[in-house]
């Protein structure tokens, strides 16, 4: 009987994979993710009964508690209500959609701009809408996931490039037909590397091979460029770009997407992307700060310069400290540590000592290149970086980290 029984009973595969994954029983055990944040007041946190400071935010500016971006969510909701409850397509734009969008492209010099609920969307629903089967998708290794999910949407063909060598890209476009459609997209800055992409060139194999180009410049919008206008406008490749998709998380400290380019561009899109027709719309609070810190932007200079000072200084006191960080020349720092466990000791090193980061390690990132995470802001006191940094190099001492001399 009960032989019987337990013969008959079906295989629960997916369950199975559920309760089995390594992965998850790993993060259980050592809990490194998704601690719940009680209170914050700038970059001060307290997490679970303990004060903390924020080292791995995309709060780039430090405008999310900044009274004209807050009196500006606080005044959409009153006059729009919390949500459109449906998308544009279904229940129309709003004025606040468009007075977001007309001002964010005048800003980024496009003709046009769209913006939508979610930065990720922004990335996968453009390239799932422009690329199709039979194009050549060709693609930096190390873009975000939000692009590597747009690109196996498209079900074009795929083709990678070695992490921002152009020699790698010049050959990849050069064995591929003429005759074939072509797409590149990378990375403005590369979050988790903290590296700029070569956009001078990338622009030139573009044009050279009748490529469109596509910029995801999520890391770059707010931090470098005149008046924050992102990479694209530091290199002075205004007006050379197809398509430039980003987010209002980071530097604009709220949340949604943006994709910026010609009208035709943006037009297809809207007729097009599934992701703009079938999500909700940007709700009036997110369009109305995004907004007010994106005049804030460009009304309040000091933001930006008190920024890329202090990841000036940041850079100088890991040198210092001899502790390798990519090159990364920008707020967005990882600390490469090079090993799984010696990365989580470090990490919870720091963590002990109130500080809050974040570690990757491989697979998602290379091998041998496992880090922790950090990123610089506006808001960030000289003494606070120096704090850091001494408990840092400390803890991979303490690992076993090997620094430099």
């Amino acid at each position: 009987m009960l032989s019987t029984l337990f013969s008959t009973q079906k295989a629960r595969p997916i369950h199975d994979r559920i309760e089995d994954d390594v992965n998850t029983k790993l993060r259980l055990k050592y809990d490194p993710f998704y601690h719940t944040v009680d209170a914050v007041e700038g970059l001060h946190l307290q997490v679970e009964g303990k004060k903390m400071l924020m080292m791995s935010s995309n709060e780039y500016l430090g405008l999310s508690q900044h009274p004209k971006v807050v009196a500006a969510s606080q005044e959409a909701a009153a006059t729009w209500g919390t949500s459109s409850c449906g998308s544009r397509l279904a229940n129309g734009s709003r004025g606040y959609h468009r007075e977001l969008e007309e001002e964010m492209a005048a800003f980024l010099g496009t003709e046009a701009c769209h913006v939508i609920v979610a930065g990720y969307l922004a990335c996968q629903g453009s390239l799932a809408a422009l690329a199709r089967r039979g194009d050549a998708l060709i693609v930096d290794k190390s873009i975000h996931s939000s692009l590597w999910d747009g690109a196996q949407l498209s079900g074009a063909d795929i083709e990678r490039f070695t992490h921002g060598d152009m020699a790698s890209l010049r050959t990849l476009l050069e064995s591929l037909s003429p005759t074939q459609p072509k797409l590149i997209a990378v990375d403005g800055v590369y979050s988790m590397e903290g590296h700029l992409a070569p956009v001078p060139e990338l622009v030139e194999l573009s044009q050279k091979h009748g490529a469109f180009l596509l910029v995801d410049d999520a890391h770059g919008f707010g931090v470098f460029g005149k008046q924050g206008r992102g990479v694209c406008d530091h290199f002075g490749a205004n007006g050379k770009i197809d398509l430039i998709v980003g987010s209002f998380s980071k530097s604009l400290a709220s949340t949604g997407g943006f994709m910026a380019g010609s009208k035709a561009t943006i037009d297809y899109l809207r007729t097009s992307c599934r992701q703009i027709i079938f999500s909700a719309a940007l709700t009036p609070p997110a369009a109305a700060s995004s907004l007010a810190a994106l005049r804030v932007m460009q009304a309040e200079p000091q933001h930006q310069e008190r920024l890329l000072a202090n990841s000036s200084y940041y850079r100088q006191l890991l040198d210092e400290a001899g502790i390798d960080y990519w090159e990364s020349p920008t707020p967005a720092v990882p600390i490469v540590i090079g090993n799984k466990e010696k990365c989580y000791l470090v990490w919870k090193a720091l963590w002990d000592a109130g500080f809050f980061t974040v570690m990757s390690i491989a697979p998602g990132v290379p091998a041998g290149k496992d880090l922790i995470r950090t990123a610089v802001s506006a808001l960030h006191q000289k003494e606070e970086l120096e704090r850091f940094v001494e408990t840092l190099k400390a803890a991979c001492k303490k690992a076993g980290v090997s620094l430099k001399k």
